[in-house]
């Protein structure tokens, strides 16, 4: 990384995105990262970030599985070198985090993800090699019974020759023999069953000697009985270990015949950790993927350094590279021009090492040959610099590389010296850097840069915003203004005596003073104008809120009315039906009666009874009652009104006399009306007594859901739907079926002509599978 990426601190930043790595080769790929320099490039590694990030976080795929470091042991297994149980184990994980990361990718048809398929697809692994040596190697210093049959027909004689040894031996644990020995437990000896006994009587038991205590109290004899049983002990565990270096020499040479592919595996598996660690170290930084460009275009909205803490850091939006290609940022002293100059750079780093940047959606970045900055105070004792020297060695070092495709960030030239040399000596350097091409951002407290930024082609004027009024910087960045360098009133802040600030702003020229007081007012003046423009727009925003809510409540309750209306024509339709029916009725028992050719006078009593029935069931003409205003200070909860705008009689729920409302429940439906549109209820008129007529009819019938309408004409089935829907809105039906059939389409045309102008239908729609299909419409009902 060379020193103008690291005075940007993108070796930080690299660190932090390393510390999401699982590998130890996926964290030295970062750690090693260098900043591409071709556009395509660039966009290559941000798609696999992108991807990264959609498998981790919205598809729910694993990141790669760690395995220790195999490069040394593969070359040793090619060679012909038996690995060790650890080492083989070691080499299982490897072929496993192969196998599972290609599975992994590719177990997701997502069509966003193709480079990480690009990347993994050359991913080999064996998973027959992986089984039988997870299977084989219980852990690394013990080999599984069943590695092989013959590995398991010796230990299973090893363990019962060992069981007899020991059987045999408790003869003497048991026998006379035990007051010879030290305690009463087998012991093993290089590989030998053996007895402890005491030294005294170490002659009083026949066999051989194998060791001795520490103490010299206790030797440990072999008797001579079972002498022969240890021998052949001793060969079978011989045995066992000739069979055991078999089964690891197999692994290994099965390890060592694929070692180009697990190297290979290795860098695949290493590249796809750098790339998933990138993922979660932007995933928690909240940072997005910048678009990217190579005009050396710069728009920067919202960002945030990465190494400031997320929930204090105030968001900076800045533009370069259309409008003007150079930057001036001026401001007070601790008001973020250098953060902001450094994460310019930075942004522009970190997107040419496939990393995304904490900042809003929008931002465009552009790939550059090269990053060159001046930050910072660099003095060197050992080399004898100042920091005025300093400064004029990198600005050297700028001068002699710096291209068209170069991005310059230089804090402050021509500090450390005389003013006014310095400031000359800055402008011409910026007037140098413009008439290369270069792109860049300065910060500068020179007025006279300030001004040459206004007069000069190719370079503009910004500032960070200062609270005047509060002595604080706002940490915004402005384009378009210079700023004022406060310097006097933060030394005020600091607490430097009054009297001294006041001392030095005398010796300030009489220009110096009014161009500080020019660009302080400016941009106090230009604070307040912003505040005031924020504030209105947030009050549109809240009216445009509210009235958009009262729209909706306003349709809300012009479909209810009109549901409301809607159902009374319905239950009317619904009344005049039953009367004319009951009507009928009575005519038919009236003609049945002077059908008859001899009428008693029963049939005279009855047919005057009927013809009376008719003339008590006619309503009564209603004479017109003049609506009067209810009293406004009487009225009270449970009163009857009329409501005027719906015509409807209802009952007050509650009253709102300080805004002139009150809550009226009218049937099914409550409404706030104005007190002034509401009407004193004309009082109900005496229940007269009702002739209950039983014969011939029956109770009224459930509302139906399904109407069949299939052979009817035109005319017919469209008036027979009409009343069919009249009904269903009456009983507050939400969803009907028309039976109409297939025929010629006439009938069902015309259905659906109707469908459309009734202002009860919320929508229509042919029947699905099951539900008849074309033959039926399902009907949607407000």
């Amino acid at each position: 990384m060379n020193e103008n990426a690291r005075r940007l601190e993108l070796d930080k930043i690299l660190s932090a995105c390393a510390s999401h790595a699982v590998l130890e080769a996926g964290k030295e790929l970062l750690l090693s990262c260098q900043p591409v320099c071709e556009v395509g490039e660039a966009r290559a590694m941000l798609d696999l970030t992108e991807e990264a990030t959609l498998l981790l976080f919205t598809l729910g795929a694993g990141k790669v599985e760690e395995f220790p470091p195999c490069g040394e042991l593969l070359e040793r297994a090619e060679k012909g070198a038996t690995l060790s149980m650890a080492e083989l184990l070691g080499t299982a994980r490897l072929l496993r985090s192969a196998r599972v990361l290609y599975r992994s990718v590719r177990s997701f048809s997502d069509e966003r993800i193709v480079r990480m398929k690009e990347l993994t697809e050359h991913l080999m692994f064996d998973e027959r090699l992986e089984e039988d040596i997870g299977r084989k190697i219980l852990n690394e210093n013990e080999l599984a019974d069943h590695a092989s049959e013959k590995l398991f027909s010796l230990r299973t004689q090893i363990r019962q020759l060992g069981e007899r040894i020991r059987s045999r031996l408790q003869g003497y644990l048991s026998g006379e023999e035990r007051k010879y020995l030290q305690d009463g437990i087998v012991k093993v000896r290089g590989d030998r069953f053996v007895i402890p006994v005491k030294a005294e009587y170490k002659r009083s038991v026949r066999g051989f000697v194998h060791d001795r205590s520490a103490s010299g109290a206790t030797v440990f004899i072999e008797p001579e009985e079972v002498l022969e049983m240890n021998n052949e002990l001793r060969s079978l565990m011989l045995d066992e270990k000739e069979e055991a270096a078999r089964i690891l020499a197999e692994l290994s040479h099965a390890v060592g015949r694929m070692r180009a592919q697990l190297e290979g595996d290795m860098q695949i598996l290493a590249s796809a950790d750098a790339f998933y660690a990138r993922a979660e170290y932007g995933y928690r930084l909240r940072a997005v993927r910048p678009e990217l460009n190579a005009r050396g275009t710069l728009e920067i909205v919202k960002g945030r350094h990465p190494l400031l803490d997320p929930g204090s850091a105030v968001p900076v939006s800045l533009s370069l590279g259309e409008g003007h290609r150079f930057l001036l940022i001026s401001g007070a002293n601790t008001g973020g021009k250098t953060v902001t100059l450094k994460m310019c750079g930075l942004f522009c780093l970190m997107a040419a090492c496939g990393l995304f940047v904490p900042a809003a959606a929008g931002t465009r970045l552009s790939v550059f040959d090269g990053v060159w900055c001046d930050v910072g105070d660099s003095q060197s004792i050992e080399e004898n610099l100042s920091t005025f020297s300093s400064h004029v060695v990198h600005i050297r070092e700028i001068l002699e590389q710096a291209t068209e495709r170069s991005l310059v960030l230089i804090d402050e030239p021509g500090g450390g010296t005389d003013p006014e040399e310095g400031a000359a000596l800055a402008r011409a350097v910026v007037a140098e850097l413009l008439r290369r091409g270069c792109r860049g951002v300065v910060t500068t407290h020179y007025s006279a840069l300030k001004e040459f930024a206004y007069s000069q082609d190719g370079i503009e004027n910004g500032c960070m915003e200062f609270d005047a009024a509060d002595f604080r910087p706002l940490y915004r960045l402005k384009i378009g203004a210079p700023g004022s360098s406060n310097a006097l009133l933060i030394c005020t802040r600091l607490g430097l005596p009054a009297s001294v600030v006041e001392e030095a702003r005398g010796y300030l020229s009489e220009g110096a003073r009014a161009f500080e007081h020019t660009l302080r007012a400016a941009e106090e003046s230009r604070v307040r104008t912003e505040e005031a423009t924020r504030r209105a727009r947030e009050l549109q925003k809240e009216w445009e809120t509210r009235l958009a809510a009262l729209s909706k409540e306003e349709e809300k309750f012009r479909r209810e009315r009109e549901k409301f209306l809607l159902s009374s024509r319905a239950e009317a339709r619904r009344i005049v039906s039953e009367r004319t029916a009951y009507a009928e009725e009575l005519l038919s028992e009236m003609e049945e009666i002077f059908r008859k050719k001899d009428l008693s006078e029963s049939d005279l009593i009855r047919a005057r009874t009927l013809k009376n029935k008719m003339t008590a069931e006619q309503p009564a003409e209603e004479t017109p009652v003049r609506a009067v205003p209810v009293d406004a200070a009487s009225l009270k909860a449970g009163d009857r009104v009329l409501v005027g705008a719906m015509g409807a009689e209802g009952t007050v729920l509650s009253v709102r006399r300080d805004k002139g409302t009150c809550e009226v429940s009218t049937g099914a439906l409550r409404v706030n009306a104005k007190i002034s549109d509401l009407y004193v209820a004309a009082p109900k008129a005496p229940v007269r007594e009702q002739v209950r007529v039983t014969r011939n009819l029956s109770g009224r019938p459930a509302a139906k859901r399904e109407l069949n309408i299939i052979g009817m004409t035109t005319a017919e089935g469209v008036a027979e739907a009409e009343a069919f829907l009249d009904a269903a809105v009456v009983a507050n039906l939400q969803e009907v079926r028309i039976v109409h059939g297939y025929g010629t389409g006439k009938l069902r045309a015309a259905v659906h002509e109707m469908l459309r102008r009734n202002p009860r239908v919320e929508a229509f729609r042919l029947g699905k599978y099951g539900e008849g299909e074309g033959g039926v419409t399902v009907v949607t009902l407000r």
